[in-house]
């Protein structure tokens, strides 16, 4: 069965950068919509970022935008989220998750496949 697999999270100061990855393994569906998703302490779970059409079309949270920046590498079949700018609000648990087989724009709550998640911790 496939998996999802998160890799760079960590502990940064404010205003400072992280880059996390997930590689994605058993799955060859081409049609597929990527995200990274977040859940800090006492909160639900939110969509961070998106992407669909082969990594050609992205979307994002109101509160990450500009600051974010979700990207797809077909070869290596990588997600990344470059996360720029942090601020303490950004701390949680970061997820990537997928949506396989849809070739448009995923709502969040179609996101149903997901990695164990990493934590990302931004002090002040």
């Amino acid at each position: 069965e496939g998996r999802l697999e998160e890799s760079g999270g960590g502990s940064v100061q404010a205003g400072g950068s992280l880059r996390l990855s997930c590689v994605v393994s058993g799955h060859t569906y081409e049609k597929r919509c990527m995200g990274w998703f977040r859940q800090a302490p006492g909160k639900e779970r939110e969509g961070v970022a998106g992407i669909y059409d082969g990594g050609e079309s992205t979307y994002y949270a109101d509160s990450v935008k500009g600051r974010f920046t979700i990207s797809q590498d077909n070869a290596l079949n990588t997600v990344h989220l470059q996360m720029n700018s942090l601020k303490p609000e950004d701390t949680a648990v970061y997820y990537c998750a997928a949506v396989f087989g849809s070739g448009s724009r995923c709502p969040w709550s179609w996101y149903n496949f997901w990695g164990q998640g990493t934590q990302v911790t931004v002090s002040s």
